[in-house]
């Protein structure tokens, strides 16, 4: 597979700030849950890959919704993704702006990283019959139709 099916890539008709993630992973969630409590703005609104919206954001990435082998992140009507989105994301959290050095770091072995821990994801930290429901100090993180 083609490394630059991961490349950024403009994408339509997703607002900006939205990130897609495997709703059933428990480390996804985890990770839901940490940007939502960093975001005071609520800038970033995050959809399941599960979900309508996130399954159709999936289908136009190219993104399996079955076993999603990436994250995104839309930013400025770019979709990021595997460790482009994390860091995309985590640089604009307020006190991280430090995590956009990672960047210096080469971004096969940002992905290599990222890839080993996806692969893995369910047998390390387990996974979950149903999509996390966010209770209401998510809620205001939570993707929502156009």
């Amino acid at each position: 597979m083609s490394r630059d099916r991961w490349a950024p890539r403009p994408v339509r008709d997703i607002p900006d700030g939205t990130v897609l993630y495997d709703g059933v992973c428990v480390i996804c969630s985890a990770a839901f849950r940490f940007v939502a409590a960093r975001d005071p703005a609520a800038r970033f609104r995050f959809t399941a890959v599960q979900d309508p919206l996130g399954g159709r954001l999936a289908a136009q990435l190219g993104i399996h919704p079955e076993n999603p082998e990436s994250n995104a992140a839309v930013l400025d009507g770019v979709a990021h993704m595997k460790s482009d989105a994390a860091l995309q994301v985590l640089s604009r959290l307020p006190r991280w702006g430090w995590v956009r050095h990672l960047r210096h770091v080469p971004k096969s072995w940002r992905d290599w990283v990222y890839d080993r821990i996806a692969q893995n994801r369910y047998r390390l930290f387990g996974r979950t019959e149903t999509c996390m429901v966010p209770g209401p100090e998510l809620r205001r993180h939570v993707a929502r139709e156009p």
